[in-house]
């Protein structure tokens, strides 16, 4: 079975997003060292839940507000009705209170609420980094079919949003629960119980605008989930545009200097051009769908505001209230009617959170397919490992395939000893794919390889990754920048011919579109002479060389590693004097064969299969 052929996690979109994202609740884990490089020594801090008791208190205090505004308007309007200024004085001293616990209450809630979501955002950024940047997963996952693509954008952006406006929804909910239980109390309290005479018969009817209230809120949400449905496939619609023109803008940073080189810039507007076009009609159409809701929501925002007092005016005119009763009365109807309407004012939110969460979600539960798939689950694998009985690289039985399953290479069997040189060539596509096999980010196909237990080795792609930082760190690349010293670094591009760079040792630049290619590639040996492996793995690391330097590099190599293994992909003629073993890789038909001839000679070795 191949990747391909798996199916989707298909359980409720709150279970998959709890299972993902709900260990930071559950304890709060905060790794102390991960961007160090050592997630483990995470340890568990219930700060979390410290902060998270403070921010319902707070959520508490910011509902205690609306019911002390709604007493100090009823004393404040009896007041101005009785002409009293004792009273006013005093609602004036009361409103100076209430503002100030107002401030305290709301800065502290921000703060708190701000330190969880950043906390969050943190814990999910370092999980989903943690699996995606593990043994190869960001470059396997490419190969994955499915909604996972521009994953820079879904750990960046899109975490952001699913950490915080998960938050802001669940408090703002809170608050409206909790707003709407004081203010169901207060309402159900100032309705009275007034006689309605029907069919000559009459009725008590308590809490009557308690009841207005509901179906008012009722009809309202309906009419606004019923139109807000068109909102929220425009807004999964942009989402997906916006990440594709991010990836498209991050593609041309990435390789600025190719496009500079082959005057490429009219073409990349073109590309641009077009994935912009998506971003534009992505925007129309989340403008429409929201122009439809705003219709709805105009009218519906300047009712709310007039229709409690046109409710509750009739009491007044008949004397049964005072004025500043009408005024409570009119507020408590309007929060009642606020709390109920939370869908309607978090539709749009709720569906920006729902589709960025989706895109998470499917980074994660592709990689756990991935995960699922290299763990040999229903499907051939290849099997990378070292045995202390070994002292060859051996391939037993080993095939390679692509990622749904078609076979690349067929079947064979190899050893290749200690201290030998192994050029291989022929079908560059499948040559390739068995270096990654070696380096066990290629796990598709069958059969096994067994490395040598305690042995160095160094891959040399045919470009080396340069990171934005010192050439220093560019040099020891995967260690850190404090593993090699002054005398080493120099001693090493001097002996690659970049001793013009000694003086830039510890300058930070984007040493990838600083360096030439060849010098890319000489940088490249530079650190080969910094790591000084067992087993040495060039794939075309000399192709943009001239003969006259490649031949320098390997002459450098025979040189310094003289008892390290050597196995280089290659077609250049200065290569096979270096080497004394030659694996064809043949492409016949749809698939490759490996057949093997010492260098210079034109005898053909079957290899078994």
């Amino acid at each position: 079975m191949s990747i391909a052929s798996k199916t989707p996690d298909r359980s409720g979109f709150t279970r998959r997003f709890l299972r993902l994202a709900g260990g930071f609740w559950a304890g709060g884990f905060w790794a102390g060292d991960f961007w160090s490089g050592d997630p483990s020594s995470g340890r568990r801090n219930w700060t979390v839940w410290l902060l998270a008791g403070a921010l319902g208190l707070l959520t508490v205090g910011q509902v205690v507000v609306p019911i002390l505004l709604n007493l100090w308007s009823q004393h404040l309007f009896d007041a101005l009705e009785q002409r009293s200024m004792d009273r006013f004085v005093l609602m004036i001293a009361a409103a100076g209170g209430i503002i100030l616990f107002n401030i305290v209450n709301t800065i502290l809630h921000l703060r708190v609420k701000r330190r969880l979501q950043l906390g969050w955002r943190t814990w999910l950024t370092q999980k989903l980094l943690g699996d995606w940047l593990t043994r190869g997963r960001q470059h396997q996952v490419t190969y994955l079919p499915g909604e996972h693509d521009n994953p820079d954008g879904r750990i960046a952006e899109d975490i952001r949003i699913a950490t915080e406006a998960a938050i802001d929804l669940v408090l703002s909910l809170s608050y409206c629960a909790l707003l709407l239980i004081s203010f169901t109390n207060i309402l159900w309290r100032l309705s009275g119980s007034p006689e309605v005479t029907l069919a000559g018969s009459t009725f008590h009817v308590p809490g009557y605008l308690l009841y207005i209230a509901l179906v008012y809120a009722a009809v309202g949400t309906s009419i606004a989930l019923l139109m807000g449905k068109p909102l929220v496939r425009a807004v999964n619609r942009r989402q997906g545009h916006e990440a594709s023109f991010r990836f498209g803008l991050a593609r041309v940073r990435e390789n600025a200097q190719d496009v500079a080189l082959l005057h490429g810039e009219s073409g990349e507007r073109q590309r641009l051009g077009v994935l912009f076009g998506g971003v534009q009609r992505g925007w129309n159409g989340q403008t429409h769908a929201l122009s439809n809701m705003m219709i709805f929501s105009a009218a519906y925002s300047v009712l709310s505001a007039v229709f409690p007092i046109l409710v509750a005016s009739p009491s007044y005119i008949a004397g049964a209230i005072s004025l500043g009763v009408l005024m409570q009365t009119a507020q408590a109807f309007q929060q009642t009617v606020g709390a109920l309407s939370w869908p309607i004012d978090n539709l749009a939110r709720a569906a920006e959170w729902k589709a960025s969460v989706e895109r998470v979600l499917g980074l994660h539960e592709a990689l756990q397919r991935l995960d699922r798939e290299i763990d040999g689950q229903g499907t051939e694998r290849i099997s990378v490992e070292r045995s202390d009985g070994e002292h060859c690289l051996s391939f037993r039985g080993l095939s390679i395939a692509e990622p749904d399953g078609r076979r690349v290479v067929e079947p064979f069997d190899l050893e290749i000893r200690p201290g030998e040189r192994v050029l291989i060539v022929g079908d560059p596509a499948a040559a390739v794919r068995l270096f990654r096999a070696v380096a066990r980010v290629w796990p598709w196909g069958g059969g096994s390889i067994v490395l040598p237990a305690l042995t160095r080795v160094f891959f040399m792609a045919e470009r080396p990754y340069l990171p934005h930082d010192t050439l220093r760190a560019a040099l020891s690349y995967p260690l850190g920048a404090g593993t090699v010293g002054d005398a080493a670094a120099a001693e090493a591009l001097e002996r690659v011919g970049l001793g013009h760079l000694r003086a830039r040792l510890d300058e930070p630049d984007n040493w990838d579109e600083v360096l030439a290619v060849p010098e890319q590639q000489l940088l490249g040996f530079a650190r080969l002479l910094i790591r000084r492996p067992d087993w040495i793995f060039l794939e075309d690391a000399t192709g943009s060389l001239d003969p006259r330097t490649e031949e320098a590099m390997l002459r450098l190599i025979d040189s310094e590693f003289p008892d390290a293994t050597l196995i280089t992909i290659g077609s250049h003629p200065g290569l096979e004097a270096h080497h004394r073993r030659k694996l064809v890789l043949e492409r016949r038909d749809e698939t490759v064969r490996m057949r093997e001839e010492p260098c210079g000679d034109r005898r053909v070795v079957a290899v078994a299969e």
